[in-house]
């Protein structure tokens, strides 16, 4: 099974966060800060019932950390 995957990153024309569909390049939504988008089941839910992975970047390039949502789709090979 393949995950589908996400970027969380910042956009400077706008000056918010926005979370997008690797595979389509379309923008899923918006927060306007960092901390809106990664507090409490915020990214889970943005995500939907399918789940996938989302890669969060620091504001000025690159990542900070990856998550996987549902967490019981982790890859058990990956580290951490």
């Amino acid at each position: 099974m393949t995950l589908r995957r996400f970027t969380l990153s910042h956009d400077a024309k706008k000056q918010d966060w926005k979370l997008v569909n690797d595979a389509t390049g379309r923008t899923v939504q918006r927060f306007e800060t960092k901390a809106d988008g990664t507090k409490g089941g915020v990214l889970a839910r943005a995500v939907g019932p399918e789940g996938g992975s989302v890669r969060i970047e620091e504001s000025h390039g690159g990542f900070q950390e990856e998550r996987t949502f549902p967490r019981s789709s982790d890859p058990k090979k990956s580290p951490g």
